[in-house]
């Protein structure tokens, strides 16, 4: 079998990450940013075809919510590289992009979906899902549901209409000073004593003192992580908090396409559970699981992952080394697939997600209603 031809499928749709404006905020010792939002609005998403000449056809979306576009240059290097090669030879084929991108310039990851695809046709291939050519830990996976709310009578409604719907694991995004969170942690404990519950620092900006004040507290209160509570490449600051705290520090969020970069932080001490996305590509996210698990510790997997969800669904049932997979409230990043003719996009039920039994990635599609809204094809 050989690759005849990658094409691009572009859409318009409905932004699924809002632009923002960055206010400065009064703070004693640092410039402190508060997002302003601006109103949603649309975006350009790509969907990579890797055409055989058997007739099997690997389908994926390029990023998720996030990086939705490949490069015009990247897809014509693309296909130098790939076009006449064995798409079932995956790892001839990672290595060969991998070695190339220096030259090409750009981020590690920026294949992913390509090796996605190759993915994709080898489960219709074999006629199996991916998570049964990866050998099928489980067969569904607990999934996490990101909560939010302005004040903390806000957030903890969200959390409670959560909790009503079956949601166990539960995460926040508090974003206010030390004390503030430290407040917020503790109501929120009060309220839900039999939660998971994780805490997700990305827009809190700690400073390191705070930073051990809060997982201090964190652990007090049994919470599971603490993600990202300093800049994902402070290296040293992260080593001594990881190496101050029991309760495990997840972070390299930023920069989890370089699945490489990575490894490099979790040998070094600076993180205690791994970030990681399948719209980077499944074949180095393997790589990246198997030494996280030698390290006994996991891989915990960014919603949504490519395929509006599916991709990531796969993978928390088809890697030993990760346990959830992350939900946004109202399904936003996995029913968009619906507009373009998804009909089976990744929905947790009751704080569980099953993948899909269709071989590859699963993802069935109206054809004649993808055909009818794409506005190219490049």
């Amino acid at each position: 079998m050989k690759i005849t031809a990658i094409n691009l499928s572009v859409f318009d749709l409905p932004a699924v990450t809002r632009r923002f404006r960055l206010a400065d905020e009064d703070h004693p010792s640092r410039l402190r940013w508060r997002q302003d939002f601006e109103p949603r609005g649309r975006e350009t998403v790509h969907v990579l075809h890797v055409v055989t000449d058997e007739g099997l056809e690997g389908v994926c979306t390029v990023g998720d919510a996030r990086y939705t576009q490949m490069r015009t240059e990247d897809l014509e290097q693309l296909r130098l590289l790939a076009v006449g090669e064995d798409p079932l030879a995956r790892e001839r084929l990672y290595a060969k992009v991998a070695g190339a991108t220096r030259q090409v310039f750009a981020p590690p990851g920026w294949s992913g979906a390509f090796d996605n695809c190759l993915w994709d046709i080898a489960g219709k291939a074999s006629g199996q899902p991916v998570y049964r050519m990866m050998g099928a830990p489980r067969e569904e996976a607990p999934a996490y549901l990101n909560y939010f709310g302005a004040s903390l009578e806000e957030v903890l409604a969200d959390a409670a209409k959560a909790w009503d719907e079956g949601w166990r694991v539960l995460k926040d995004h508090y974003s206010g000073e030390a004390p503030t969170n430290i407040a917020w942690f503790e109501a929120t404990r009060a309220r839900f004593p039999d939660a998971v519950l994780l805490h997700d620092a990305a827009l809190s900006t700690y400073g390191f003192p705070e930073a051990v004040r809060v997982g201090l507290c964190l652990q007090e209160q049994g919470y599971l992580w603490f993600e990202e509570p300093l800049a994902d490449r402070a290296l040293a600051d992260l080593q001594r908090l990881c190496a101050r705290l029991d309760i495990p520090v997840a972070a390299c969020e930023t920069f989890m396409g370089d699945h490489a970069l990575c490894a490099e932080w979790l040998r070094a001490g600076a993180v205690d559970i791994l970030r990681g996305n399948g719209r980077h590509g499944t074949t180095p996210l393997i790589k990246l699981a198997a030494m996280a698990e030698h390290h006994g510790t996991t891989v915990e997997l960014n919603g949504p992952g490519g395929l509006f969800g599916l991709v990531n669904t796969q993978l928390c049932c088809g890697l030993a080394a990760t346990t959830y997979y992350e939900f946004f409230p109202g399904g936003t990043r996995d029913l968009l697939g619906k507009e373009i003719g998804l009909t089976n996009p990744a929905m947790p039920s009751a704080g569980i997600v099953r993948p899909p039994s269709g071989p590859g990635w699963g993802a069935e599609w109206d054809r004649p209603y993808f055909e009818k809204v794409r506005v190219a094809v490049v």
